[in-house]
């Protein structure tokens, strides 16, 4: 008489991230859901998440929300214990209209997502130096901000100062201004209006300067950094230490997961995608998607090279010629940049992404 083998069910995880907890889910094969639960965001919060799910059979696949925020430690864990970790965008808005929002939904949703191949994204494993430099972007680019703000500020008090002051700043240049202001000396018990206005002038000027001297700081470790981890990209013509930490950001520390310079393309919105309808055929237009920083980068880029670069400006000269307008053309030349960045990635084989010894690079 024969008898079935019996196997291990195959399960499928979905998770749906917050800040202090996650809700997960248990998906069988068939799709049928096998339990749900809530796990606290804690390393021990992590390994019970793993085992509840483990407790209903072999884990393939598990799709994690918010791979870049709430789910990125849960992401790393997955990852540490072998198993396959997906990203999974937000649920379809027009589907949460019709059939309600709830974190247990989600979950599942999440999970579904995975089985189906609509999520099929590797996350970024947010481990190793380009996760630094992630965190270098964010303070450059508040700072800026708050510099541009204050600068703004500065001119604004001196439309409205008393006339002598306004006389002896107004004629003054960005850099001659802030120096003259950040030295302004006032009396501790002068409240007058010129004391006030000079004041509020000297705060401001030795805000720039120190919100410039960061920047200045940042700036020298972006590029210590970009040198060390990826070479031929910062050897790109066009190429600095700021578009080289936004394109690396836009990578990851692992990008082999792209796959292909396609994905990079579509990633930093810069490929073509096609626009048929009825009995036009072999449209296409560009992709108005991917990360809009990258994108921005990418032509920063394109401007430096038509600037200085021969051949750039023979191509761009060769696309007007077919009647391409300039915005056209540069699109076209963004494109082909696309593909330079993604051939100038650093080879994951050859970093050690696990360590922040930047400058040892295995042979």
């Amino acid at each position: 008489m024969a008898t079935m083998t019996s196997q291990r069910t195959r399960v499928t995880g979905g998770v749906d991230t917050h800040r202090d907890f996650h809700v997960a889910a248990a998906l069988d094969h068939l799709g049928g859901v096998l339990g749900t639960a809530l796990f606290p965001t804690t390393p021990a919060g992590y390994r019970a998440l793993l085992g509840w799910l483990r407790g209903f059979g072999q884990v393939d696949t598990v799709g994690v929300e918010g791979t870049g925020s709430y789910g990125a430690a849960l992401a790393r864990r997955l990852s540490l214990a072998d198993v396959a970790v997906i990203e999974v965008a937000r649920p379809n808005r027009q589907v949460r209209r019709r059939h309600g929002k709830t974190d247990v939904v989600d979950a599942i949703a999440a999970a579904r997502a995975v089985q189906a191949g609509d999520a099929r994204a590797t996350p970024k494993s947010q481990d190793g130096p380009v996760e630094a430099l992630r965190a270098l972007k964010m303070v450059q680019r508040s700072g800026r901000k708050a510099r541009t703000q204050a600068l703004n500020q500065l001119h604004a008090l001196i439309l409205t100062a008393p006339e002598e002051l306004r006389g002896r700043l107004r004629g003054l240049k960005n850099r001659d201004l802030i120096a003259t202001c950040a030295a302004f000396r006032v009396r501790a018990e002068d409240d007058s209006l010129a004391a006030i206005f000079r004041l509020s002038l000297r705060e401001l000027a030795q805000r720039i300067v120190v919100l410039q001297e960061q920047n200045r700081t940042l700036t020298t470790r972006m590029r210590r950094i970009t040198t060390a981890l990826a070479p031929a990209l910062v050897a790109k013509t066009g190429v600095g230490p700021d578009t080289a930490t936004t394109l690396l950001i836009t990578a990851g520390d692992n990008p082999d997961r792209l796959g292909h310079e396609k994905s990079f393309a579509a990633l930093v919105g810069a490929s073509p995608i096609p626009a048929n309808s009825g009995q036009t055929q072999k449209r296409f237009r560009l992709n108005r998607g991917g990360d809009r920083d990258a994108n921005a980068a990418l032509w920063r880029i394109a401007i430096v090279r038509m600037a200085s670069d021969q051949p750039t400006r023979d191509y761009i000269a060769k696309r007007r010629s077919e009647g391409k307008t300039k915005s056209e053309a540069i699109r076209c030349l963004k494109r082909y940049i696309a593909r330079e960045i993604y051939n100038a990635l650093p080879n994951q084989a050859l970093v050690d992404s696990r360590s922040i010894t930047y400058a040892r690079l295995r042979r």
